[in-house]
């Protein structure tokens, strides 16, 4: 029988047939929300994309979803339920149906008695085998680990810059099985076995951020810590596997702007058609002591690019924290139902919640402005008032700037302030 892991597995396989949208390692913010509006608007049946990405391990998420969220994958591919699906692909207890039509006979009956006689013979010699086997597990692998007797630490190869690989120190020898698991951050995607008597390994990261590496012995995480990969200034990249598509700073940084016009896009043999990838302008650094519950952000920016499949000009601003993050989005007026808005622990989606006004016009640039004080925040466009957070927001240090365009789009300053940290950059 299969496990529920591998049967969820199974499942997300067969949304990915079903929906043709190819690789889902190459799924971005908005494919998850138009798989959202796709079950919705087939079975009638709510879910968040925050809770899909959570599935497909774009966001963090430890366990199995809740029934209902099960329920609602499989009733999209044609199951009547989550309790069917395993029935239908993972469990035993339906038999042969054509065996069921045979026609009884002496042999038949003759078989079935030998059968009988057999299932008590069969299911001792399986208990004993589970028994055996259990006690091989108790008294020789899963040996009691103690966190205290593992050490895990990390340097990089470059104090800034993208790509930079990381090496990792660690001593892992006491553990009950051969090898261990290094992962590099919350992505469960993003692991590396190892002999469990080694004692160093290198692992590149490819994008600046905060990252919460771990070391894993019998899938238990016994040391994790912090680590800050900073950008080195403003990198630009394309976000594609398998791997991004960087460019020179003199590429995208000039005449008192941040842009990266289509020609040059283009010189690198990047397509824009029929869907134009992500770009990225990030800048990931220290700032000092500046956190989301009290701070102001303001910035410029334009989309560039609005041809074919990009029409809708989906622009995100994030704001890089130590373990979250805030989104700001913005479209082209009409599209902001694709939209998805958050700010630390707070979270709509544009498919539940009027996000109008972050709908824009980018034939000019748009000025952007956040104000967080005393854990409320405010969003203003072209100031003028466009969402107010009214909840408590999360204390969280501000660690990063992440201006992610369809295709390209331009960014004129940024300003990151409180009392005590002042970044102003006007390229």
């Amino acid at each position: 029988m299969l496990t529920d892991e591998a049967l969820l597995l199974k499942a997300k396989r067969l949304i990915e047939e079903k929906v043709c949208w190819g690789d889902s390692d190459d799924w971005a913010n908005q494919d998850f929300i138009a798989l959202r509006g796709k079950i919705q608007d087939e079975i009638g049946i709510s879910i968040s994309h925050v809770t899909l990405k959570r599935l497909w391990g774009k966001v963090k998420y430890d366990g199995l979803p809740q029934t209902y969220t099960l329920n609602t994958l499989v009733q999209f591919i044609g199951y009547e339920s989550w309790r069917d699906f395993k029935v239908k692909n993972g469990s035993d207890a339906v038999g042969d149906e054509s065996a069921s039509n045979m026609p009884v006979t002496d042999q038949t009956k003759s078989q079935q008695r030998t059968r009988n006689l057999w299932k008590p013979v069969s299911i001792g010699i399986t208990i004993a085998a589970l028994f055996i086997g259990f006690v091989l597990f108790v008294f020789g692998t899963n040996k009691p680990i103690d966190p205290k007797d593992y050490t895990f630490s990390s340097r990089e190869t470059r104090k800034a810059g993208i790509p930079n690989s990381v090496v990792f120190d660690f001593d892992a020898t006491k553990a009950p099985s051969d090898s261990v698991v290094l992962q590099q951050s919350w992505d469960t995607r993003l692991r590396t076995t190892v002999s469990k008597n080694d004692r160093q390994h290198t692992l590149i990261y490819y994008f600046p951020g905060y990252f919460k590496p771990k070391l894993i012995v019998n899938g238990r995480i016994v040391k994790e810590h912090n680590l800050l990969v900073k950008s080195d200034g403003w990198l630009a990249a394309f976000i594609v596997k398998p791997m991004p598509i960087y460019f020179k700073k003199q590429d995208f940084i000039a005449n008192g702007k941040m842009g990266l016009p289509v020609d040059k896009i283009k010189a690198q043999d990047i397509s824009l058609t029929p869907q134009a990838p992500l770009l990225s302008y990030c800048n990931v650094q220290d700032f000092g002591e500046i956190y989301t519950d009290n701070f102001n952000f303001e910035t410029s920016l334009r989309n560039d690019y609005k041809e074919g499949s990009s029409v809708c000009q989906l622009t995100n601003i994030y704001l890089l924290c130590e373990g979250t993050a805030v989104g700001i989005p913005l479209c082209a007026k009409g599209c902001e139902s694709s939209l998805n808005f958050f700010f630390t622990n707070y979270n709509v989606s544009g498919k539940q919640t009027d996000l109008s006004n972050f709908g824009v016009d980018f034939n000019s640039y748009v000025k952007v402005r956040v104000e967080s004080a005393n854990g409320r925040a405010k969003i203003f466009l072209d100031n003028k008032l466009a969402y107010e957070v009214k909840q408590e927001i999360a204390h969280s240090k501000i660690i990063g700037v992440d201006f992610v365009f369809q295709g390209t789009g331009s960014v004129d300053y940024v300003r990151l302030s409180n009392q005590k940290v002042n970044f102003d950059d006007e390229f």
